[in-house]
């Protein structure tokens, strides 16, 4: 898909990943970007920035844990700069640390972001998207929705959610020769707030995070942006992660004894092994 004078709206646009997608789409001189975030101030600065190097942005302030603030956002963009060409849904939360002791108050949270938010997304944006034969929706979830996350079930749980949400509509409206076209990003361990944050919740989480390679949030986007040009539906920043997935394929059982095994040295970490 070309990006040239493409329409463009980021959610979660404000830092990590997000504000690299803004800055990395506003280098294929598109038509306009909006940098949605739920922090207005982080999505201004964003936007203040891709505005300096010539490209028309806009900073809106969103949460898109609900529809209407969906809605809210679409209106907003589609008033400032026409029919959005390309939607990347990139916002997300990490949710509580646990498993089925984590209560239903956090796993509705976790599952309006993370899931629904792509869903309502859709919902809005494909009719026009597919009248017009043109338009690409893109989510970004985790390797965790490929794999698995330790220790973060919510995250886990949610991220597999939003790849299979991303696989049927690319299944369903899916068009190979052009038209509507769909992307899933996937990237395993990036230097964000969000995992600043599990870091300092989680001191153990290093001991996971310590065995694979941190990349930058530029990366990331380089690699999403280079599906999305190529017609690729699954964007790997980190080329392990597939290699991970051929294991876990061939020999689920003993992909399972060796995330156990994972497992066990956090337990370890945190003193409980």
């Amino acid at each position: 898909m070309k990006l040239d004078g493409a329409h463009v709206v980021v959610t979660g646009g404000g830092s990590g990943i997000g504000a690299a997608l803004a800055r990395r789409f506003a280098g294929d001189r598109p038509g306009g970007v909006v940098v949605a975030d739920i922090d207005r101030e982080a999505a201004e600065r964003v936007a203040a920035a891709i505005g300096e190097d010539g490209v028309e942005a806009a900073a809106v302030e969103a949460d898109v844990g609900s529809e209407a603030g969906i809605e809210a956002l679409v209106a907003r963009a589609e008033e400032r700069f026409g029919p959005v060409d390309v939607f990347c849904s990139n916002a997300g939360i990490g949710g509580e640390r646990g498993g089925p002791e984590v209560g239903d108050a956090a796993w509705q949270r976790i599952w309006e972001v993370n899931v629904m938010a792509h869903v309502w997304a859709a919902r809005l944006l494909l009719p026009g998207m597919l009248e017009r034969r043109h338009g690409h929706l893109s989510s970004t979830a985790s390797a965790a929705g490929l794999l698995a996350n330790p220790g973060l079930m919510t995250y886990s749980v949610t991220k597999h959610a939003a790849v299979a949400v991303a696989e049927w509509l690319a299944i369903t409206y899916g068009e190979p020769d052009g038209g509507v076209s769909f992307s899933c990003l996937c990237p395993q361990w990036v230097d964000t707030p969000l995992l600043e944050h599990w870091h300092e919740e989680d001191p153990s989480s290093r001991a996971l995070t310590g065995a694979g390679t941190t990349i930058a949030p530029e990366q990331a986007a380089e690699a999403l942006l280079g599906a999305i040009r190529e017609g690729r539906f699954l964007a790997l920043p980190h080329p392990e992660v597939g290699t991970f997935m051929e294991r876990r394929g061939a020999d689920h059982q003993r992909w399972l004894a060796g995330m156990q095994r994972v497992q066990a040295e956090i337990d370890r970490a945190r003193g409980n092994g």
